[in-house]
Parts: C-alpha cells; structure tokens; sequence
C-alpha cells in the first residue's frame, strides 16, 4: 500500500496554513490552555502564556522566570536513606500582561462580546504576537483594537507590549494597566489559578473541561502550595508618570525576583493618568476622552530581575536601569532588534520541507519553541516545557542533552555551551548526591531546578543513572561538532571524569556463566523506558555508559597530548590517577551487552523476555496512557515501553549495531512501545527510517510534530513539549537526512520520503556553516561560511569547499519496507531459558492481571 498524504490534525479553517506564522482567526474559550501555549512568547529567561491582554479567562494565567523557584520538603510516607529531601517547583511571577480595556464603562470580555472580527498572529520572523479585533460595544460602537507583546531576545529582562484603541464614535475610554501577583494575590475577580468559578465566564461551573489525560492526577503537573510563596519586599513607584515596581523574595529558597513597569500614551486625544501601588497588586490608569477615529496607544514596558538572594532593592535599581534603556531605544527600535535577532536565527536553523506549507508551518513553530526555551537560558538549564507552562514544575531532565542539543550544537553551538556548562556548574550537587548513593564521582539528579535531586519517586527517577551518560553523550557530540578545546580544559573534562568514575563504580566485573568471558555488569537502573524500572543490565545504560567511559578515557588521553599544561591541571584538580583511564576503558570493552540468540534480539535488560506481553491492540483507549490507570507493579510485570529504548540506544550509537540487529530490534520493540512519552516518537521516527518502514516514520515524525499544536497527548495545557519539538529537527536531519556523527564526521545516507520534494537545512560544523539541499535523486552540499569540510554519503568521503557546490547523486533512499512492524506470532515461542511466551491485557480493577490468553 503506497502512503497517503498525512491528514493535516489542525482546523484550518480556524488556524490557516502560513509558514511563518501561527494564526488563529476565530477565538475559542473551550481549549484555552492549549492555544495559551501555542501563542507563548518567551527568550528562554522570561515567558508569558498566550493569555489574553484583559486578563480574566484564562486556563493558568502564566508568567515564568527559567530557573525561578521555590523549595519544599519532600514528605515520603515512609522515608529511607537517601531518598530526595527537598523539592523544587517553578513560581509563577507577578503578571504583567493585563491592559484591561473599558468602553462607556463596559468592559471587553472576550467570552461575551459581540467580536466583529479576530486574528491572533504569532510571527516567527518578528518574534511578536499580534491580536487584531474590532468589538461591536453593548452600545452599538465599533472599537478596533490591536495588541502586541513579546519577550525580547536582545533584551534578556524585558517585555514590551503594545495596545491600541480606535472607535468609531465619541466615548470615555479606560485602559487599566496592571501588575498582579497571581502565586498568592487576588485581582477583582478573585483569580489568582485557574479560572473555575470565574464570573466572567457567566456560569459558576467554570470554562469548559478540555478533553485531556488529566482530570485527576496527573503526575506531570506542577506541585501547588497551601501557604504564601512570594513573601513582599516592595512595592513602590517613581512619581505619577514614573514607573511602579513590586518586588518579593520566596518564602523558602530565599530567591528574590523585582518587577518593574513603566507607559507612554500617545494619542491626540484628552486623557489623565493616575495609579496605586499595594502589596500584591500595582496599577497605572489612562482616563481618555476618546474621539472617533483618533487612536489611542499605550506602550508597557516590563522589566523582571531576579536573584539567589540579592535584596529586592537591588533587583528595582537593575529594572529601572532595563526600563531606562528600553525607554531610549523605543518600542519600534526594540522590534527592529528583534526581527535582526530571528533573522540571524532563520539562516541558521531554517528547516525547509519543499512543498508542504501545512508541514512547514508546524515545523517552524517548533523550531520556534526551541528558540524560545534556550535562547537566553544563560547561567540556567532548559526546562522541560521551556518557559511556557508549569508542566513538570520548571524541571530540567536528561531531555536537553538527548533531543534538544543536538538541533543547538549544529545551529547555534554558543546555546548549546550555554547548556552544559550549567551542568558544570552542578557538578558538586552532583558529587554529593554520588556520595548519598554511596558511589563515586558524580551522579546528576534525574529532575531538578537548583541541582539537588527533585524526584520522589526513585524507581522512575534517580534509578535512571543513564542520565550521567546522556550528559557525557551532549558533550561529546558538542566537543566534536565545534573543537571547542577550551571548554575541554577548564570544565567538560571534569564532567567527563567524574561521570566515568561513577560508572567504574557501579557496574562490576564477573564471569558470564560458568565458561563465559569476564563482563562488566551494571544492575540496579532504570532506563529511559518508565515501564520497566531497576532492572540489571539495562540495554541503554550499558551502552550509553560504554560511551561515556570510551569518552572520558578518550579525553584525557587528547588533552595530555594537545594541552600538557591544561591536562596538568584537571589531573590535579581531579586527583585523576595515571591508572584510572585504562580501567575505564577496560570496563567499557567488557561491557555486557544482553542478546537472545533465540529470538534474534537484544533484550531491553536481563529479565524483560521473561515477563508476559502486554497486548496492546486490546487495551481500550479510555485506559491510555497507562500510568494514569495502572498501578506501577501491574506495569513492571509486563513487556510494555512507555518509549523507546534499546531502539534509541541504537540511533545515538550506531556504530555497536549491525543493520540486521536494528532491524531485528526495532521489529521486536515497535509494537510494544505505547508512546505513553511525548518522547518516543521522535526515537521511532528517525530508526524506522533507517532501517526502512518509510511510512511509519512519516506517522512517527507526525506525531512529534503535531505533539502540542494538535494536543495529541491531551496535556499541551501545561506548557511546549521542548524536547520533542528539538527532536522534530532530529527527525528530519538525523531521520529524513540521514545525517549520522559517531565517529566525529558528518555522515549521511539519506531517507527522504517518497512523496516528499525535498528537505533543506542548514548545520554548522567545527566552524564551516555548510547548507544541504536534499532531493529524490541527490544530495547538494554548499559552503555559506567557512573553509569547508569533509562529508561523507554512503561510505564515501567528499570535500566540500567554497568553491562550488558539491552534488552527490542518489540512486535511491534506501531500503522501503511496506507497511509497519506487527507483534511478532511469539506466543507460545520458547525463549532461551525454556520458558514459554504469553500475552494478555491487565485489567485495571484488579491488583493483579488475568491469567494470560
């Protein structure tokens, strides 16, 4: 069966294909949390949720500061050693964005006006979300509105929003500009959360429910607090036409954050300006006696400093400097520089999918999205949902390093350095937690904020020691991609280290079986699939931990060679001894990689082929996804993936898999795999692709595409999904492209789909910025800066030089399987061991499974 044009998810006759920009031309209040996030705006420090500028619907009204956040204790119900004490979650900070709008004294509320006309525009090459309408008031006049706002990339600490009124008859118009601490304060609706009961929506039930996994518990929400957080520290203003300022600090981290906010009105009409400053609440008032036709404009600009512990006062004095120099530079001046930002951004990060305007335009939202969540994030990790949402309260997981790095290495390396180097700056968080696990070197948390572990539950969490791999891995990947020796020196090397010395430590060396080679055994971890939790020999720790050990020997032995002085220094640093190189390198070639020769595959760890198959095409989709309907220990019982796993392993190291094996593996694993992660998709997309299911990929990369924009895991409310939207650049570089780097090489043996024109990207590589025009019959590699590079296409080397182009035909795009892997007619089969192969479907009621079928 050849494939079939994907069904575009969107309703384009509200969100209409542009491929640079999402629109929505028809307001809805029944998914506001998701277009909330889909018209974000943030630079990676500050974000603001797509809320609208009056204020009073919204899902979460949502300000977020990357990094931001207040501290509890974790209250286990039975505590034991070394569990995570301390939790962090992200605060939401005082809202700046509300410009309340009031007409003859009656006041726009989107839910209930009579709207005339609506477009709501985020433009990916301005960096700005516009909002036009025109409100036919309760008496008959007709007021065209326009409002901006967007957070700048050039200017770390600042917003800049913009809002504009003309109607078409003489009125008294009221534009109330305020500055609302939503984590603890109260504005006049009494909303300080989301907005059930809200009175604007004329119905005390509340906004309607969207349809979504979470109506219960939902253990990817944010933590909520019973008592104040944002204790006050300021609240003041500089004068009547000055501008205001409230600052606070945490009530348990002791984090301070100020905000302050200044206006200009420019109109020819009449107007006076007055304001109050409390606690929890600042405002500025604009009284203007409005004449037809005569607009009325108000720009806000917004200022957000924050600190570990800085007084409140200190963070005003940083504002007003922030605010002074916004002021000078003007808001037409700061949009400039925003456009002159992304414009340096497209020319390095386009992804071109010639053809397809629909895909395109979902492509480059993500892109955006990725922008968004890293551009400024210095000195601060990537959270999961960037800055948003709440989801995942501000976390940072391995997620950067494995599906958002790369897009970063090969685009914009300083952001991806920007990345790791704060994992250097946790490096003795990191240490200590080692030492609770009573292990040596370093062992990063698997969450967090401040770099202490944030999980509470260990199984799925700190039991997934892969994630000081998934950092060597990022590492490694970014020292190859720009040279960037330096950074080895002085602070990747310590990285690389101490990781390897946690691995020499927690895996041990034993004879396999009575006759058996001596291997290096690893148990006790939990990998990427949460399904499947502290088990031995996990095929991706193993693997990505061979990794990390080749790597860090690897890098010792290059910095003695190419800095004598600089290795000097780390071996003192470190107390490296001359020994322990060879005995990680010992450890990684006898690493125990499982393998059933029986079955043709590598088990995912030492006892999966031994549980029962869960057989997914009887299990009802009101029970997806599993975590939210199954007890854990129903789950661990079975062959059942959250995500990808052996299969992922097999995309980041290539090199230690043949293509009969991945083949094998990924035939095996597919049908197994729920995509209970958002994650998932992106590891399935690329494989599918290389070892043939073309089709399938083409699902798979849908499927990471549309994750938020078409809410297809039912919980886009909670913030961008970061991770998954840097994977869809992996999908079609790494996937489509078939761009592979184990070998520190850029190598490609591309996949383009079938009906697909072409794909262009662009990557930089060790200081060359190469373009790469991928068509059905070649490949076009050109050198847009730099001296050129070597690539390879299919086992061949070319140089690619400024010269010219270099054109590598293509006779194909590899192999084509039809259709997509089934669950293999195992049942029955006898495993290795001479146990017998089951399936069937747990039933939720029950504390344990029905007998198998």
């Amino acid at each position: 069966m050849s494939w079939q044009p994907f069904d575009d998810p969107l309703d384009r006759t509200r969100f209409p294909v542009d491929p640079w920009a999402l629109s929505e031309v028809a307001f809805d209040q029944r998914d506001l949390g998701v277009t909330e996030t889909l018209f974000a705006v943030g630079n990676g420090y500050l974000g603001l949720r797509g809320n609208p500028e009056e204020g009073r619907v919204a899902h979460e009204h949502g300000t977020y500061i990357n990094g931001f956040h207040e501290t509890f204790r974790i209250r286990h119900a039975e505590d034991a050693y070394g569990f995570a004490t301390v939790g962090q979650t992200m605060v939401n900070v005082p809202d700046a964005k509300i410009i309340r709008l009031y007409i003859d004294d009656e006041p726009l509320l989107l839910t209930v006006a009579d709207l005339q006309e609506y477009e709501r525009t985020l433009d990916f090459r301005s960096g700005r979300l516009e909002r036009r309408l025109v409100w036919r008031t309760p008496s008959g006049k007709r007021a065209r509105i326009v409002a901006t706002r967007l957070t700048s990339f050039t200017e770390r600490h600042l917003a800049v929003m913009t809002y504009e009124v003309t109607v078409d008859r003489d009125a008294p118009v009221t534009l109330s500009s305020q500055l609302i601490n939503r984590q603890d304060g109260e504005d006049e609706y009494h909303v300080s959360g989301p907005d059930a009961g809200n009175p604007a929506w004329g119905s005390p039930a509340g906004p309607p429910q969207e349809a979504s996994w979470d109506s219960a518990w939902d253990p990817r929400k944010t933590e909520t607090f019973p008592q104040r957080v944002l204790d006050p520290a300021l609240a003041e203003g500089d004068g009547p036409d000055g501008p205001v300022f409230l600052g606070y600090r945490c009530h348990n981290s002791g984090m301070t954050v100020t905000v302050g906010m200044s206006h200009q009105l420019d109109t020819a009409n009449d107007f006076t300006r007055s304001g109050s400053v409390s606690a929890d609440l600042a405002e500025t008032r604009f009284t203007v006696r409005a004449q037809a036709g005569q607009p009325i404009r108000l720009t806000k600009l917004v200022a957000y400093h924050t600190s570990r512990g800085v007084p409140a006062a200190e963070l005003r004095d940083r504002c007003r400097l922030t605010l002074e120099r916004a002021c000078e530079r003007g808001a037409a001046g700061l949009a400039d520089d925003q456009r002159q930002f992304l414009e340096g951004f497209w020319e390095r990060s386009d992804v071109v999918v010639h053809g397809q305007g629909g895909t395109q335009q979902a492509v480059r939202w993500n892109l955006f999205q990725a922008l968004q969540a890293s551009a400024r994030a210095e000195g601060v990790g990537v959270p999961a949902k960037g800055v948003t949402g709440s989801g995942y309260s501000g976390h940072y997981f391995w997620d950067s390093e494995i599906y958002l790095l790369p897009f970063l290495t090969y685009t914009t390396p300083r952001w991806a350095r920007n990345a790791l180097r704060f994992r250097y700056t946790m490096l003795d968080a990191a240490r200590r937690r080692a030492a609770d696990l009573s292990e040596a070197g370093a062992l990063y948390p698997w969450r967090t904020i401040n770099g202490e572990e944030a999980s509470a539950f260990y199984a799925a969490g700190t039991a997934q020691y892969h994630i000081d791999a998934d950092i060597a891995y990022a590492l490694t990947q970014y020292l190859r991609a720009t040279g960037d020796d330096g950074f080895l020196a002085r602070e990747a090397i310590d990285v690389l280290v101490e990781t390897a010395r946690m691995w020499q430590g927690l895996g041990f060396m034993r004879q396999a079986g009575r006759d058996g080679p001596v291997e290096f055994f690893i148990h006790g971890v939990t990998g990427p699939d949460e399904y499947t939790t502290v088990v031995n020999d996990n095929l991706f720790t193993n693997v990505m931990a061979r990794f990390n050990l080749r790597a860090a020997a690897r890098a010792v032995a290059s910095l003695r060679a190419s800095n004598p002085v600089a290795y000097g220094q780390a071996v003192a640093r470190l107390g490296l001894a001359p020994s322990e190189p060879a005995d990680w390198l010992e450890a990684a070639e006898a690493m125990h990689i499982p393998h059933d020769p029986s079955l043709g595959i590598h088990p995912q760890d030492d006892q999966f082929l031994q549980k029962e198959i869960w057989d997914l095409d009887s299990t009802p989709a009101a029970k997806r996804p599993l975590l939210l309907h199954y007890h854990p220990l129903v789950i661990y019982r079975f062959q059942v993936l959250k995500q990808t796993d052996v299969v992922l392993a097999q995309f980041l190291c290539p090199q230690e898999f043949t293509p009969e094996e991945k083949l094998a593996d990924f035939d095996y694993y597919d049908p197994l795999t729920t995509g209970d992660s958002s994650l998932s998709a992106v590891a399935q997309a690329i494989m599918a692709a290389e070892v043939g299911y073309q089709e399938l990929a083409q699902k798979y990369f849908f499927a990471a595409l549309y994750v938020d924009l078409a809410n297809l895991h039912g919980n886009a409310a909670d913030g961008a999904h970061v991770a998954s939207a840097g994977g869809v650049w992996s999908s079609l570089v790494f996937g489509f492209g078939g761009l592979r780097d184990a070998e520190g090489r850029l190598s490609f043996d591309p996949r383009l789909p079938e009906l697909w024109q072409g794909v262009s990207f662009r990557l930089t590589f060790r200081g060359t910025r190469l373009a790469v025009d991928l068509a059905q019959d070649r490949i076009e590699f050109s050198v847009l800066d730099g001296p050129g590079t070597d690539v390879w296409v299919r086992g061949q080397a070319f140089a690619v030089r400024p010269a010219a182009p270099t054109v590598v035909p293509l006779a194909d795009q590899g192999p084509r399987l039809l259709g997509a892997p089934t669950a293999r007619d195992i049942t029955g089969a006898v495993r290795a061991d001479g146990s017998v192969i089951t399936a069937t479907v747990p039933s939720p009621a029950q504390d344990e499974p029905p007998p198998a079928r």
